[in-house]
């Protein structure tokens, strides 16, 4: 299910966005700032993680002061759609990580993005083309394209 707030019509499939995507259309790379703004533009779900977890990376590694760091947060807000991290995500992200082997924290972006019907997440964190439950295949959208 899309969260509400989504811009996505019914016929198109969302894709799901991981921190480093958020990050990066911030940072000082601009080939990966270009391609992770080109990510957000297509209007993307991320999780409530995925946003604490961005102004957690800007306010240490990237030491933006907190209102800075707040004021991003909120505008990235406003290019995704958030979907909350929920009891039945939790439960389903232990499920996913003793299946898959991932660390908690990536299990738990994995089961929002299932939860929320995506059939692609742009992480550069986990594998490039793994594909959890038959159906959500990882891309590094960062990677070197042939």
């Amino acid at each position: 299910m899309v969260p509400s707030g989504s811009a996505r019509n019914s016929t198109t499939v969302p894709a799901f966005v991981d921190t480093n995507v958020a990050v990066y259309a911030l940072g000082r790379d601009n080939d990966k700032k270009a391609r992770a703004k080109q990510i957000l533009d297509d209007a993307p779900i991320a999780s409530s993680q995925v946003i604490n977890e961005a102004i957690s990376v800007l306010m240490g590694k990237q030491r933006f002061a907190r209102e800075e760091a707040y004021d991003v947060a909120d505008a990235v807000m406003k290019l995704v759609a958030v979907a909350p991290v929920t009891a039945n995500t939790v439960r389903d992200a232990m499920t996913v990580g003793l299946r898959y082997g991932l660390s908690h924290w990536d299990s738990l972006i994995v089961a929002a993005a299932l939860a929320t019907g995506c059939d692609t997440l742009y992480s550069e964190d986990m594998q490039d083309g793994q594909v959890f439950e038959d159906r959500l295949t990882v891309r590094n959208p960062f990677a070197a394209q042939p």
